[in-house]
């Protein structure tokens, strides 16, 4: 398992995953523009207050995701019975 070692926000992470490199490279730029506009009014915001935010943010992404993935699901479903 590959061993990655990103910067966001300034903090320095380390980990492993099998996930390859362009999804790792793509989730860091997600999370430094939403950083980006989570502090962009010039305001100091503490980090932790930021990465709250931001967990808040991709968990609201997330639910969402998966309650119109779940309606999609349904909608196939309906479809496959009509079809037969």
């Amino acid at each position: 398992m590959p061993r990655y070692t990103i910067s966001v926000n300034g903090l320095e992470l380390s980990f492993k995953t099998d996930a390859d490199e362009k999804r790792i490279q793509a989730a860091q730029a997600l999370l430094e523009e939403r950083f980006g506009e989570l502090s962009r009014d010039g305001r100091y915001i503490s980090r932790e207050k930021l990465l709250t935010l931001l967990a808040l943010g991709i968990a609201d992404d997330f639910l969402e995701l998966r309650q119109r993935l779940a309606g999609l699901e349904a909608r196939m479903q309906e479809l496959l019975e009509r079809r037969q």
